[in-house]
């Protein structure tokens, strides 16, 4: 997502960010799994530190993206953020998927797993970039990786 926010040229008015819904893992880098698919596709995962969400964060974000709907009920114990449409499914903006589909969990899988998961995820953050470019009356530039 970051990658397609420079290539529309909104790198001052688009902060990405991303943290988990559970402690589990904090401070921890990505699954090395995750972060060959990563490389493959030309991405660098290798700074990757994860971190949780803070509830004092939330009100300061003008859209927050789960990647399930077990994301969605941590994050929306009251329903308000769906509901002001500040919350979304990721695979939402991905007019190919089902609806209220979730991005898969690779994490029992296997590299065929993980990359499916990654065409996932970047094929709904064209959807999503186009929705953001919309607000900012800016065209998107051809979708790269």
């Amino acid at each position: 997502m970051r990658r397609l926010v420079d290539d529309a040229g909104l790198r001052q008015q688009v902060i990405v960010d991303s943290a988990g819904t559970d402690a589990w893992h904090v401070g921890s880098g990505a699954d090395r799994r995750a972060v060959r698919v990563l490389s493959d596709a030309g991405y660098d995962g290798s700074a990757h530190r994860a971190r949780v969400v803070e509830d004092n964060w939330l009100p300061d974000r003008d859209l927050l993206i789960a990647l399930d709907r077990g994301h969605l009920r941590r994050l929306d114990r009251t329903g308000e953020l769906q509901a002001s449409g500040r919350l979304r499914l990721l695979r939402s903006f991905d007019p190919t998927a089902p609806v209220s589909a979730d991005v898969d969990d690779p994490y029992d899988g296997g590299h065929d797993d993980f990359a499916e998961v990654l065409a996932q995820v970047e094929r709904a953050c064209k959807g999503l970039i186009d929705d953001v470019c919309a607000l900012f009356t800016v065209t998107p530039t051809g979708h790269g990786n």
